[in-house]
């Protein structure tokens, strides 16, 4: 199946791809109550010199990741665009509340040939909410921001500085997102 990127955009040579087909609604609504119960921890960093401002997340193992029918179309996507096979070397989920500080970063090295695949999984999201997701160059200018609309997955090269940003006070709600963190597939 052929899935086209809602948004596509191209930050210091590197794509950032948005995607409103490749989730279900009722998948990441499964997802959402799913996670109600689930054993976060607040031990992520998102980065070595913010160590002491930890946010919560929960790791997915890799049967959960692949179990997943938005990690299997994620990964047609990227082959469709790159003509490369990747595969997830880390999955988990993020929740972000009002207050949650959370810093800019990139999720490997510039060099490293790897993606993020993010799936906005809250139910429900009003755009006074918050919580956008924004990607920024190398001079640290915003040039695109993701808004985190239920079940929308943004798939973007893993060397992009980026940041999550935390709800607004009016929302009560978590922002969830479900990340996979993507390598090459060997040959």
């Amino acid at each position: 199946m052929k899935y086209t990127p809602t948004h596509s955009i191209s930050v210091d040579g590197k794509p950032v791809w948005v995607f409103d087909d490749l989730c279900t609604t009722k998948e990441a609504e499964g997802l959402y109550k799913g996670l109600q119960a689930s054993g976060f921890k607040k031990d992520e960093i998102a980065r070595p010199d913010t160590e002491e401002y930890k946010h919560w997340a929960v790791n997915l193992t890799a049967e959960q990741v692949r179990s997943l029918p938005v990690y299997h179309r994620a990964m047609e996507a990227i082959e469709a665009l790159t003509q490369k096979s990747y595969r997830a070397y880390r999955g988990y989920v993020n929740h972000a509340a009002f207050g949650d500080m959370l810093f800019t970063h990139t999720d490997c090295e510039p060099s490293a040939d790897e993606f993020t695949v993010l799936t906005y999984i809250s139910p429900e999201w009003n755009i006074e909410w918050g919580g956008e997701t924004l990607f920024f160059n190398n001079q640290d200018d915003c040039l695109f921001a993701c808004s985190p609309k239920p079940a929308r997955v943004a798939i973007f090269h893993g060397a992009i500085k980026h940041v999550g940003r935390p709800p607004n006070r009016i929302c009560y709600a978590p922002r969830f997102t479900l990340a996979f963190k993507l390598e090459r597939a060997s040959s």
